[in-house]
């Protein structure tokens, strides 16, 4: 339903956009998001964008990460700009949406490496 991709090896201070395309019944109702999990932490939210544009954002991303959608291709980006180690991870896609209950799906994860 959800197919990620992007990730790479890049340097401190470099930039990478993560790609995840849905298929349309899924984005046109999802709040869509990308969640990241390093290793031995928990998954967290790092963006996450409604269908009417709302979008939330980390406090360790902001002003560096920026999520968009294009509902025409039915996907959704993370760019990430200004790097750090600490943004490694394996990154997901992710999207939700409630139909008298919640549906929610997930991408495979792409990996994030930040390093010199």
């Amino acid at each position: 339903q959800l197919q990620a991709s992007g990730g790479g090896l890049v340097q401190p201070g470099g930039s990478l956009r993560l790609s995840c395309a849905a298929s349309s019944s899924i984005s046109s109702r999802s709040v869509m998001g990308w969640y990241r999990q390093d290793t031995g932490k928990q998954r967290e939210l790092v963006a996450s964008m409604t269908f009417g544009g709302t979008t939330y954002y980390a406090d360790s991303v902001k002003g560096r990460f920026s999520i968009s959608r294009d509902s025409a291709k039915n996907t959704v980006y993370l760019q990430m700009n200004s790097l750090q180690p600490e943004d490694t991870a394996v990154y997901y896609c992710n999207a939700k949406y409630r139909n008298g209950r919640w549906y929610e799906y997930w991408g495979q994860g792409t990996q994030v490496t930040v390093s010199s």
